[in-house]
């Protein structure tokens, strides 16, 4: 998988982590900033080497820190993945399995660890958990998914709407928080940004350059699937079948009225009309004077496409949009990493960046998440911490969003409880010690429901990847992803890999004992949640 990538950064290892400062030295308490995004694929971040667009100030933290190159989630679903960061615990310990099923803030997390030994926490943008937030001595949220133009916020649960763009407003809304907090205290902030969450919508200036982009095509844009089971063949994520024309195509409805597109779950209309009402007159001018141009072209063209030429068009009308959002939050890194240059913080404050899971940006002809496949269980993870992590460092250890709350705890010298799961990257990022874990465990839940994602859980190594999918199916699959790196044939037959299939059960079976997982758990949560469907 690593020599797949291409590392902008020169002469950069782990094996040079060190750095002049030890851990072992006396200093005051690190400030931390943990900036997630949602659904931000490692791909769309230049620091990763795909080419894909430019991410000048999210590179900084990689350039003046460390990049990972194997950090996963345990569960690629926006509200599941945000309670394992908190609890550093996986779905089935923390009890947030879906976007469905309820949180339980009452538990312990770290920001209420870190509060109790005299830090100032904040939460700022998209947390995506219902409920006023606990460990926060401030948050200012969004409900749920949120909205990108003119959107809610909740101020410590009190609604009021701010007019603006919404990462722009996030990022003013940090910012504020950095310049006005108590200076006297080390602070752990989560800045948090709704983008580049489906559907997509980019800031004017950035709709504006970015829809007369063209960008290269994924290898699998046109995958079959014959290498793999019912679950991938059966998803229903696909770009040109499944993708909402309105709402993520962002075509007009009365275009498609005249273009005969039939209403169905993926073609409704008010998915694109709903964001048109939260704009203001000039925010939709704005907007209509470049899409609805847009939207007649593709009428003019569409009677003459065939499924191919559909297929080549939405992928880009997918990245234009969505990498357009993507700049937003490179825009907002840029400005609080610069906050913290001029007033001095940049040496104390860890610095995180990372998306609560991967996405898909047409590999296998897919966008969305939730499989274990690669592209959605991989996250972008980068770390800067001047007094620890050397410039350019590069991390291949196997690391989960588990880990966050044991390693901030680790650093502000907060005893870390034993039942958390995830375990400290401290050591590994800074070159202290390369003991590691040897693979990760993946859950996912929320099935029957949008885009048909079969319940699945697996194990992941270096190299090898055993999946379990289950409930109205009993299928595994095997991939050998040094020799097929795009996952697109199951080996879990071949008896070329029966010694290697043995063992990667064996491994899932410790995996699913040391974390407390089981078939018996698995039936009490699938009737939970289809008896929570019933209702």
């Amino acid at each position: 998988m690593k020599k797949n990538l291409i590392y902008p950064f020169a002469a950069i290892s782990m094996a040079a982590g060190f750095s002049s400062c030890t851990q072992a030295e006396k200093q005051e308490k690190p400030n931390i900033i943990y900036i997630m995004s949602d659904d931000h694929g490692y791909q769309a971040i230049s620091a990763y080497g795909h080419g894909m667009n430019q991410t000048p100030n999210i590179d900084r933290i990689a350039s003046d820190g460390a990049i990972f190159l194997n950090a996963f989630v345990t569960n690629s679903l926006c509200a599941p993945s945000r309670a394992a960061m908190l609890t550093g615990k996986h779905s089935f310990v923390n009890g947030k399995l879906d976007n469905v099923s309820d949180f339980n803030w009452d538990q312990e997390n770290f920001p209420k660890l870190l509060q109790q030994t005299g830090y100032q926490t904040a939460l700022i943008g998209k947390i995506h958990l219902d409920g006023i937030p606990q460990g926060f001595d401030y948050s200012a949220v969004l409900k749920g998914q949120g909205q990108y133009y003119n959107p809610d916020f909740y101020f410590d649960g009190e609604k009021k709407q701010i007019h603006g763009y919404v990462t722009d407003i996030t990022t003013k809304l940090t910012l504020d928080w950095l310049k006005n907090r108590d200076q006297d205290k080390p602070f752990c902030l989560l800045y948090h940004q709704k983008a580049p969450h489906r559907t997509w919508l980019p800031a004017p200036r950035h709709f504006k350059e970015y829809t007369k982009m063209s960008f290269k095509e994924p290898e699998t844009l046109f995958d079959d699937y014959e290498g793999r089971g019912t679950a991938a063949k059966s998803a229903e994520m696909n770009i040109l079948k499944h993708m909402n024309w309105a709402g993520d195509s962002k075509i007009y409805p009365e275009v498609m009225d005249e273009l005969g597109i039939p209403k169905t779950w993926n073609n409704d209309k008010r998915a694109l009309v709903e964001n048109f009402k939260r704009m203001d007159e000039a925010q939709k001018a704005a907007w209509d004077s470049v899409y609805m141009p847009i939207s007649e072209e593709f009428k003019n063209m569409y009677r003459e496409m065939s499924e191919e030429d559909k297929m080549h068009w939405r992928y880009q009308r997918y990245m234009q949009d969505y990498l357009g959002c993507v700049a937003a939050v490179d825009e907002g890194v840029g400005k609080v990493l610069d906050y913290l240059e001029e007033n001095g913080l940049d040496k104390n404050t860890i610095v995180v960046y990372t998306s609560d899971q991967g996405f898909y940006m047409g590999e296998h002809g897919w966008f969305d998440k939730r499989f274990m496949y690669e592209e959605s269980f991989r996250t972008p993870l980068l770390v800067k911490y001047p007094n620890e992590i050397k410039p350019g460092t590069v991390i291949d250890g196997l690391v989960q969003n588990i880990d966050f709350a044991p390693t901030f705890l680790d650093y502000a010298g907060v005893q870390i409880p034993s039942n958390i799961q995830g375990e400290s990257f401290r050591k590994l990022v800074s070159g202290e010690s390369t003991e590691w874990r040897d693979a990760v465990y993946y859950t996912y839940f929320e099935y029957p429901a949008i885009h048909s994602v079969k319940r699945h859980y697996g194990v992941r190594t270096d190299r090898y990847k055993l999946i379990h999918f289950y409930y109205d199916i009993d299928e595994w699959e095997l991939y050998d992803l040094e020799k097929d790196p795009h996952e697109l044939k199951s080996i879990y037959d071949d008896p070329a890999y029966a010694d290697v299939k043995s063992m990667m059960h064996k491994r899932l079976d410790e995996m699913r004992e040391k974390y407390g997982d089981s078939d018996e758990l698995d039936q009490q949560l699938l009737d939970r949640y289809l008896n929570a469907r019933k209702k």
